[in-house]
């Protein structure tokens, strides 16, 4: 969710910048502009560092020897750390 807050806050911000050439005396819009461009470059740079923080997965594999039947068997876990807590 925050790497498409990040784009949406950037493509305002450049709209506001370059495409609107409105001028109010009680705000600079291309100032805005630039301050939501770069809101949204550092949003989505944080929403890139959590992703990849939250996708570590570790996969371990045992093989051992049923004592049944005599033929070895691999067992397979895969475990997924995040640290969101859920």
């Amino acid at each position: 969710m925050s790497i498409g807050t990040g784009i949406v806050l950037f493509v305002i911000g450049a709209i506001l910048v370059f495409a609107v050439n409105v001028e109010v005396t009680w705000v600079n819009l291309d100032m805005v502009g630039y301050i939501l461009m770069g809101a949204g470059v550092v949003v989505f740079l944080i929403g890139i560092v959590l992703l990849a923080r939250r996708r570590r997965t570790e996969t371990v594999s045992r093989t051992y020897v049923d004592p049944a039947t005599g033929e070895p068997t691999t067992r397979r876990s895969v475990s997924s750390s995040s640290d969101d807590g859920l």
